[in-house]
């Protein structure tokens, strides 16, 4: 294969991995309608858990996991799988639609530059910053737009902690150096979501699940498109690109939830709404367009 067309293969996947994310969202809605949002999370990534040892076992070539390794992937787990889906998750149970949750955690560009700049000296050009600010704007104009509609108060925090979360979770995986194998780290952090998934889900929930047909097929796409395939990208774009670069791919989240949800859900769109994804997919153009190091 010549480098031409491996550069070709490699830069497609940042527009892979959008369509996946974006799907999650609605497959997430799907769920929550089915089953409690932390009982259904620790089903899924103790299923992830199980791919990923297996992989470690089968696969790596080294198997040893130092205490360091396994804090730091621990901690990244608690981030991006456990606080981040569990606000995802649980404000979708409390009626939220899949394109607002989709447009609030769509901001964390912002916060992850800001994050990105303090703890891992990233810079930012005026034309970036002004991308940023359209993106912000755009998100923004969709979410006062709904606000009436009857979005409650704790599934607009949930959205938040989700945002915070995964903010952290980015900087932290990027922040952090290990020499453990990718699947080790997965293997890591999906059973420590799962655990802390679980022990919410004894504090918090009935333990009951409609098996239905979308359930299955719901579950089933987050275990093996998400988690076993979203997620893998998005470590990969983190260790070849920039914190605040990946992070601006969720700009382009919220249009294709939108139009996902729009298709599925059978949610719909106001002239409020085509303005802000307009803004917002006008601002990921000016914050970067991916480049693949090879």
């Amino acid at each position: 294969m010549t480098n031409k067309k491996v550069i070709q293969i490699f830069n497609i996947i940042p527009s892979i991995f959008v369509i996946l994310w974006s799907s999650a969202f609605i497959s997430s809605k799907i769920i929550v309608d089915n089953a409690p949002p932390f009982l259904s999370l620790s089903i899924r990534f103790g299923i992830v858990a199980l791919f990923f040892f297996l992989f470690f076992i089968f696969f790596s070539k080294n198997k040893y996991i130092s205490f360091k390794a396994f804090k730091d992937a621990c901690i990244s787990g608690l981030f991006l799988h456990g606080l981040y889906l569990g606000g995802v998750f649980f404000a979708l149970s409390k009626g939220i639609s899949a394109t607002l949750i989709a447009l609030i955690v769509s901001l964390q560009p912002i916060l992850t530059s800001f994050l990105a700049k303090v703890y891992l000296d990233e810079t930012l050009t005026k034309l970036q910053w002004i991308g940023i600010i359209l993106g912000f704007s755009g998100t923004t104009i969709i979410i006062i737009s709904d606000l009436i509609d009857g979005l409650t108060t704790i599934a607009f925090f949930s959205g938040i902690v989700g945002l915070v979360s995964s903010s952290f979770g980015i900087v932290w995986q990027k922040k952090i150096v290990s020499d453990l194998s990718l699947s080790g780290n997965n293997f890591l952090q999906a059973l420590s979501a799962s655990v802390f998934h679980f022990l919410l889900a004894l504090c918090f929930e009935d333990f009951f699940i409609n098996f239905s047909n979308d359930f299955i097929l719901a579950m089933s796409w987050q275990i093996f498109a998400v988690s076993l395939g979203a997620f893998l990208i998005l470590m990969w774009l983190l260790a070849n690109n920039k914190a605040n670069e990946t992070s601006s791919l969720f700009f382009l989240v919220p249009p294709i939830s939108a139009l996902l949800a729009f298709f599925i859900l059978e949610e719909t769109f106001t002239s409020s709404d085509f303005l802000g994804l307009f803004l917002s997919c006008l601002g990921v153009f000016m914050v970067s367009k991916i480049q693949i190091k090879i």
